[in-house]
């Protein structure tokens, strides 16, 4: 009787960590060798102990993470770099076009030059900060290791 709870109590663990994504180590950037020669079903019971333990520690749990910002255009973040470059472009392409005799011809050249390259500074920026790993990710990450390395597991 024994052993059928313990295959059924691990066949729902390994149930719930692949239907539920809570310890996809991949999505974590870790390698989790067994050192110990603890078996696939030891090291999943493992991982997600640990994983329970991490998010205590840690307070980021990686099957659950927060919210991000959307970017683009439908945020704002592409369309306000367009409207400060424009208004920069247009300043300096007026001066030069004054020189150059025909103040508004520069101002026009300039706004477009400016709002194209502030709209794509700004989408560049916010797409640089939506690919930063989330904030306390590498806390959970740490907690997984320490924790995974005191039951003799080797994580990279």
């Amino acid at each position: 009787m024994k052993m059928t709870y313990q295959k059924i109590r691990n066949t729902m663990v390994c149930a719930f960590l692949l239907g539920a994504g809570v310890m996809n180590a991949q999505a974590q950037n870790l390698m989790i060798y067994p050192a110990a020669g603890q078996s696939p079903q030891q090291q999943q019971q493992d991982q997600y102990n640990c994983h329970g333990w991490s998010v205590q520690q840690s307070g980021y749990d990686p099957s659950n993470p927060p919210a991000q910002a959307s970017t683009g255009l439908g945020s704002g973040v592409a369309a306000k770099g367009l409207l400060k470059g424009g208004l920069r472009g247009a300043a300096m392409g007026a001066a030069i076009g004054a020189i150059a005799g025909d103040a508004g011809k520069g101002a026009a050249i300039g706004a477009a030059a400016g709002g194209m390259g502030g709209a794509m500074k700004s989408r560049d920026q916010a797409e640089q900060a939506a690919s930063a790993p989330p904030p306390g990710l590498d806390n959970y990450n740490r907690a997984m290791k320490s924790c995974l390395g005191a039951l003799g597991y080797s994580v990279n």
